[in-house]
């Protein structure tokens, strides 16, 4: 490619405008096979623009839960769809979808596909609106927690020895709350941790032997990491807080392997992804995001019905959980201009959280 056919002046030209976009750009021709892939086409389906070209993209995205297909097979049919149910490889996804028919040469169309479903694009007013609601709960609970516990400590020093377990059930439960409500305020605050760049490796290592400490007995925790990635841009505290909890809550779902032929597993591992980049509404611009960190475990995975909303606050699979730990670590990931999907391979049975974060300059 010579420098006339990237830009015409100062203007650059098609084909390098569709190589920026951030979503995935497929050109199918009559048979839905591909004939052209943008960068982004290879991050989300997984393969190279040299193994993507001659595919049909129903051999690569499976439409059949939302019965998309037969839609697609109307090629002069415009088509915009949001959150449809797909297979993509061996993982369910949530995928935003456009097919645009080509006039000029019937039977052609553009598609373009964006994961819909289960990624924090790193979107501040989203986040906002997400974490509103805990911000002012935990303001309006906090104020009379002290005056309960105090109350509660004094009846226990005043009833009889019978009464004074319900007079500790006070404390406790107000003690469980205020735990409670520190965690709404770190969701609902306004102010990111400064970022910085430091060594990826170090930081996980550090979440691990915290998390190891703690795990079930016959819960492995493996290390899958390339070494020769650069320093990366986050806040070290912020992403070992996100990493704790990851990889508490896949030990707590894989435990039950424990002492089984085949036990809890969960790896992490690292890697360089070229192409991938958000859009940071703060900031104004585009944020190239290609460190990847992925917390994958063997257990038996969401509730496919809880799936789209599990970075939501309060939404939670867990019996008695607070549904506040997936907000934070979308929240946490958010203000170091990062994203953090979930996917989930049915073959292999194993549940993937994935982080992708800034490369420090």
């Amino acid at each position: 490619m010579t420098d006339t056919d990237v830009q015409q002046g100062d203007r650059p030209v098609a084909q390098v405008q569709i190589a920026g976009l951030i979503f995935a750009v497929l050109l199918l021709d009559r048979d839905l096979v591909i004939t052209e892939a943008n960068p982004a086409a290879e991050s989300l389906l997984g393969r190279s623009t040299k193994k993507l070209i001659g595919t049909r993209i129903t051999e690569l995205v499976d439409f059949s839960q939302s019965r998309l297909e037969e839609r697609l097979l109307a090629s002069d049919q415009r088509l915009i769809a949001r959150g449809v149910a797909a297979m993509v490889g061996d993982e369910r996804k949530r995928l935003n979808l456009t097919v645009s028919p080509l006039p000029s040469n019937p039977g052609w169309r553009v598609i373009s596909l964006s994961d819909g479903g289960r990624d924090d694009m790193g979107g501040e007013a989203e986040m906002e609106s997400a974490v509103g609601a805990p911000a002012v709960l935990a303001h309006e609970i906090k104020n009379p927690l002290a005056a309960i516990r105090g109350a509660g400590q004094l009846l226990a020093r005043k009833v009889d020895e019978k009464d004074r377990p319900l007079a500790v059930m006070i404390c406790d439960e107000v003690d469980r709350i205020a735990r409670l409500v520190d965690r709404m305020q770190k969701l609902g605050s306004n102010t990111p941790a400064a970022v910085g760049p430091f060594n990826l490796h170090e930081a996980i290592r550090n979440a691990m032997a915290t998390v190891r400490a703690a795990a079930p007995q016959g819960v492995e925790l493996v290390e899958e990491f390339d070494p020769s990635l650069p320093p990366v841009l986050a806040n070290q505290d912020a992403l070992e807080q996100v990493l704790i909890n990851l990889l508490s809550n896949a030990a707590e779902a894989c435990s039950g392997k424990s002492g089984a032929q085949t036990g809890g597993q969960i790896i992490v591992k690292t890697r360089f992804v070229s192409g991938l980049a958000l859009s940071a509404i703060r900031l104004g611009n585009t944020v190239r995001v290609p460190i990847e960190i992925t917390v994958s475990d063997n257990g038996p995975g969401i509730d496919p019905h809880l799936e789209p909303r599990i970075f939501e606050p309060f939404v939670t699979g867990k019996k008695g959980g607070q549904g506040l730990g997936l907000a934070l670590v979308k929240k946490l990931v958010a203000d170091m201009d990062g994203r953090i999907g979930h996917t989930r391979d049915d073959r292999a049975g194993m549940t993937h959280f994935r982080i992708n974060l800034p490369i420090a300059k």
